[in-house]
């Protein structure tokens, strides 16, 4: 089976805007095709509490006319147009599809951070973690949100294994940044949120890309668009994530980025497992 992850970053951007941004983005979604995968994990489609408009609808079906979809939008208290996924999948595969509240704090569980399908022999499950924020305002929260995620994932791995992907805004280690001496200080980057991935995966969770790929450097996910010559100089960040139940880590195949060309912010991240994993083995 193959998995694509990408937090877009306006979805609504990306199928109706004609800006220079937009078309990237529209580059990168034809990329996403060509990789035919089974199911699609988009984060921050930063659509209104009612999803999808049928002009949103429409194009999401003029691209990808052989998926269903599902979605998760920021709804009051939370604010609006904020946050929020999509999940896409292949018509032949039949989940079902929950959209978990795990007892976050402040307005998080509002904000349409996860959603989770049930594929019968495994879990699916995509997040876009909230960031700590500019002058770390939402580092306590952040810290309770991990403990919760991370208790939320262990309930599902005690039923049957799982994959769970998105934005996890964090760089685990030092490799996963270009600069880890300036940015201990910086959200995603603090040694509360390394140390609360830490704990996620010490409950039983592979970070896929370093299964496959070991202690290689210089591997990104997110460029900060601010920067003009961040992408150019691949002065990124590896904050996206395709982490699997440790039982089922051997049968990961692939675990890589996609090229996004020169359109900076995010780049999807691509898992192929095998598919041993449907049959439950």
């Amino acid at each position: 089976m193959k998995f694509i992850s990408w937090n877009i970053d306006s979805l609504n951007a990306a199928l109706t805007s004609d800006s220079n941004r937009a078309q990237l983005s529209r580059e990168v979604l034809r990329t996403i095709d060509l990789y035919d995968p089974d199911v699609i994990a988009i984060q921050e489609t930063k659509l209104s509490a009612k999803g999808p408009s049928k002009k949103h609808q429409e194009a999401l079906a003029e691209w990808f006319p052989d998926y269903s979809s599902a979605w998760v939008s920021s709804v009051e208290p939370a604010r609006k147009s904020y946050a929020g996924n999509m999940v896409l999948y292949k018509n032949n595969l039949e989940p079902s599809i929950s959209y978990p509240k795990i007892g976050a704090p402040d307005t998080m569980d509002s904000e349409g951070r996860i959603i989770t399908l049930d594929f019968g022999s495994f879990y699916f499950t995509q997040v876009y973690t909230p960031n700590a924020g500019n002058g770390l305002k939402r580092l306590d929260e952040r810290q309770v949100w991990d403990k919760k995620y991370a208790q939320y994932l262990s309930q599902l791995d005690q039923e049957k294994p799982l994959i769970a992907t998105g934005d996890f805004n964090v760089a685990h280690k030092e490799i996963d940044l270009a600069h880890p001496e300036n940015n201990h200080k910086s959200a995603g980057f603090t040694d509360e949120e390394r140390s609360g991935f830490t704990k996620l995966l010490d409950c039983g969770f592979t970070d896929s890309f370093r299964h496959i790929h070991g202690d290689v450097e210089g591997v990104y996910s997110w460029w900060a668009q601010r920067v003009k010559t961040s992408k150019i100089n691949n002065s990124g960040w590896r904050i996206d994530y395709f982490l699997v139940s440790d039982r089922i880590a051997d049968a990961v195949e692939k675990s890589e980025m996609i090229d996004s060309g020169t359109r900076q912010d995010h780049t999807p991240i691509y898992l192929e497992i095998s598919d041993e994993i449907k049959a439950g083995e």
